[in-house]
């Protein structure tokens, strides 16, 4: 393959990228450097408003795999890849309306100081070692892969572009803390769609217009998007995206760290909830940025498949292929698309190694040394994103050497977050569920998970069930080019046809509800947790939406939990003494004689604001 390599403005404009967002970091650091403590730095203060933190959030989970991987799915298997606005959609409906309440009112900074509240600490520590191996992994993955694609296309060193991404997200998160990953990340999303509508612009001219790709994306069968077949081995269909897709984002979304540290960092719930509300759009025009642009890829290479053919190696490629075929003789505008890709890898990294410092930081060195200062705290902090923003680092040059393994790496978010999205549904949705079912339903739901996952890796899915849309090289410009052979499989056992070929997107459903199958049946088997033991804030009574009609039956369902002790507004008044990061509930326990006023709660605005977790007096 002939590697068309970077010319000077190319570097001009991606450099650029990497110097703004060091300076943005700095920036914060300076401006907030007379009133620092651990949560000023961690969560911001509590005082973002929805704009940033929306564009935070959508350019945190569309990572370089997006930019990179998404348009390659859509030339290869067609635009169904669209559907996932409906996932999305509801992802963002559950997860504003079920779990950020619980977890805004709660004043918890680390989502599993949710899971002690709820249970107890072994579960709250075993959700957070899962979380933490689960995100070094997927982070280093997201750093190496789209370095690869663009070193074996663009020429653009490899491993500097490992470390250039490794040293600046360690730097300005290390630097400027959440307010400084926020802001940077709003600057990275610009950069994003920026870079998909140049690409779109000079790709759909270059085609020949958008009618000509509608066109020819319609003769070749890309633009069947509505399949209803049922089968859950089949890789995309209208039930795998719209459903599957659901539990796996609501698995790496709804109950994920970095997704709810940028949500508790607005100043009022309502600002969290329209942050979501607005990040759903991002998430929209980011989706369909991508579908077109694999359209557009398909009408220009539909006679010359360049994957096939041998021009590059993995499909992950065909992106930067297709923009050094386009902007050829435009210096600079490759640049951009490049920076528009390691945007998403910024955003990706700076999250998680501020979400990975959040947790270890609230969930184990708070528990261990609870007397800290808020100066020595914020040095901790500091320390600790630069611990794991090295850890990333090395997990990226750590992924060099998997191999075929990359692809499996990648699934891990979806491996990892159905169980631990089981574990909080137990906690949130089913008062009667124990610390003994809820310990036992995440390991249950772990094993499901990994099973199926391990096994489709081991026992790839029939051919059938996952062969992309028909590809041509008819016009193609024949080299020496190998043919590949697939492998016969010999010895394949039955079950590698049926439960390991299930549809990738189906793994997080098959763990999370692996985990409330067995959580349930376990609370029932050793006890069910009793109601009057648990705080009204910890549940959502969701079972109030079906028995509306019925005191009774909503009683019943509660569990024995109070919901009907009086409002909210009076649960946070005379429950238990939330104070800043739920300390006090976790350090002192809950004493019902520590009744407080919690002046959290606005009638006018009907939204709760973080007045409420300031320190109170008793």
């Amino acid at each position: 393959m002939e590697v068309k390599n970077f010319a000077v403005w190319d570097y001009v404009v991606f450099a650029a990228l990497f110097v703004i967002s060091s300076g943005i970091g700095v920036f914060f650091a300076i401006k907030e450097r007379k009133k620092r403590t651990s949560r000023e730095f961690l969560v911001g203060g509590r005082q973002m408003t929805f704009g940033p933190v929306a564009l935070s959030l959508t350019a945190s989970f569309m990572s370089a795999v997006t930019v990179l991987g998404a348009p390659s799915d859509v030339y290869r298997f067609g635009a169904s890849f669209i559907l996932f606005f409906i996932a999305y959609a509801f992802v963002v409906i559950f997860t504003s309306e079920l779990f950020l309440p619980v977890f805004y009112r709660s004043g918890i900074t680390s989502t599993y100081e949710y899971l002690q509240l709820r249970f107890n600490k072994p579960v709250r520590y075993a959700a957070t070692v899962i979380y933490i191996v689960q995100t070094i992994l997927y982070t280093g993955v997201v750093v190496y892969a789209p370095a690869l694609a663009l070193n074996q296309v663009t020429g653009f060193d490899l491993w500097g572009s490992v470390f250039a991404t490794g040293i600046v997200c360690t730097f300005y998160c290390t630097l400027g803390g959440l307010k400084a990953v926020v802001w940077t990340d709003a600057f990275q999303m610009v950069v994003m769609i920026v870079g998909f509508l140049t690409v779109l612009i000079q790709g759909s001219t270059h085609a020949g217009g958008i009618h000509y790709v509608i066109e020819q994306a319609t003769n070749g069968s890309r633009l069947n998007i509505f399949d209803f077949d049922v089968d859950p081995l089949r890789r995309h269909t209208f039930w795998t995206i719209s459903v599957g897709g659901t539990f796996t984002w609501l698995g790496i979304y709804g109950v994920n760290q970095s997704t709810i540290q940028r949500c508790i960092s607005c100043k009022t719930e309502k600002h969290a909830k329209l942050a979501l509300y607005l990040n759903l759009l991002g998430l929209w025009i980011i989706v369909a940025c991508a579908v077109f642009s694999g359209l557009i890829m398909y009408a220009q290479f539909k006679d010359c498949d360049p994957w096939t053919s041998g021009v590059i190696s993995a499909p992950d490629q065909l992106m930067p292929y297709f923009v050094m075929e386009i902007f050829a003789t435009m210096p600079g505008l490759p640049g951009l698309f490049v920076a528009c890709a390691f945007s998403g890898t910024l955003s990706t990294v700076a999250a998680s190694i501020n979400a990975l410092a959040t947790v270890t930081f609230e969930d184990f060195v708070k528990n261990c040394f609870p007397h800290l200062s808020d100066k020595l705290g914020t040095w901790i902090s500091k320390g600790l994103c630069l611990l794991f923003g090295v850890m990333c680092t090395c997990m990226a040059a750590a992924a060099s050497l998997l191999g075929g393994v990359v692809q499996a790496a990648l699934s891990i978010h979806g491996m990892c977050g159905g169980p631990i999205l089981g574990l909080f549904s137990l906690g949130i949705l089913f008062p009667f569920v124990n610390w003994k079912g809820a310990l036992g339903g995440l390991l249950t739901g772990i094993t499901l998970s990994f099973w199926v996952a391990i096994g489709a890796f081991v026992y790839p899915a029939p051919a059938a069930k996952t062969w992309p849309l028909p590809l041509s090289t008819d016009q193609c410009i024949q080299s020496n080019v190998t043919a590949t052979m697939s492998p016969v499989l010999s010895s394949r056992p039955a079950i590698a046809d049926t439960w390991y070929s299930l549809s990738y997107l189906y793994y997080s459903a098959v763990g999370c509800l692996g985990c409330i199958v067995a959580g349930v049946i376990i609370s029932f088997i050793t006890g069910p947790e009793r109601g009057e033991n648990i705080q009204p804030l910890l549940i959502r009574p969701v079972c109030n939406l079906f028995c509306f009609w019925s005191k009774k039956y909503k009683t019943l369902c509660w569990c024995g939990v109070q919901h009907d002790s009086g409002t909210e507004q009076e649960n946070l008044e005379n429950g238990r003494a939330w104070k800043q990061g739920a300390e006090s509930v976790l350090q002192n326990g809950l004493r019902r004689e520590s009744l407080v006023h919690v002046p959290g709660y606005d009638p006018k605005d009907k939204s709760y604001n973080n007045m409420a977790f300031q320190i109170t007096p008793f």
